[in-house]
């Protein structure tokens, strides 16, 4: 969820006005919003980072298994190989040891070749483990800038309703679930 600039000014300005009005509770309340304008901001950065390493982590994924799905192409290629020399070793007595050979050889190259493919599949699962990690903090840090916005929303009615402490107290209620939620999110 991310803030345009002009939202922050505007959040300023309102601070601006409580404090030229002396009301040191509407001081208090711009006080309030300007904090909360901060902690979204932060919020909405560590949110686009999640972001980011979620894509960068499933690009690599992606990668991982173009890498895979090529080993095991050449293993089958390697493999049908094999399997017509140990075909021609069984019908040519003649050729039949230089064609075992050629089987033997193919068989260790299809099983560095299964190997290879399967390593690459387990760093491929790694890969979507991680981009998942990154997408659940993401989902959190969406929740956690939403409550403080809210937070800020609720703010700006106790300037609205002069005097009435309640969305005061409840914005800056929004504002530590808020803060605490992408403590949270983020560290987990």
């Amino acid at each position: 969820m991310e803030e345009l600039a002009h939202e922050h000014i505007e959040h300023a300005e309102h601070a601006q006005h409580a404090v030229h009005a002396g009301d040191n509770f509407m001081v208090k309340v711009s006080a309030t919003i300007a904090v909360l304008a901060v902690a979204a901001a932060v919020i909405a950065s560590l949110e686009t980072i999640e972001t980011g390493q979620a894509i960068s982590e499933k690009n690599e994924a992606v990668l991982l298994q173009a890498q895979a799905s090529d080993q095991w192409a050449y293993y089958q290629a390697k493999s049908i190989k094999q399997h017509l020399y140990d075909i021609a070793a069984g019908t040519s007595s003649e050729r039949a040891g230089d064609y075992r050979k050629q089987a033997a050889r193919y068989e260790q190259q299809t099983h560095e070749l299964q190997k290879k493919a399967e390593e690459l599949e387990h760093k491929r699962d790694e890969k979507l483990a991680a981009s998942n990690k990154h997408e659940e903090k993401h989902h959190g840090l969406t929740l956690a800038a939403t409550l403080v916005h809210i937070g800020i929303a609720v703010a700006t009615i106790a300037i609205i309703a002069k005097g009435q402490k309640w969305p005061w107290y409840a914005a800056i209620a929004l504002g530590v679930v808020g803060a605490g939620k992408a403590a949270f999110s983020y560290l987990a």
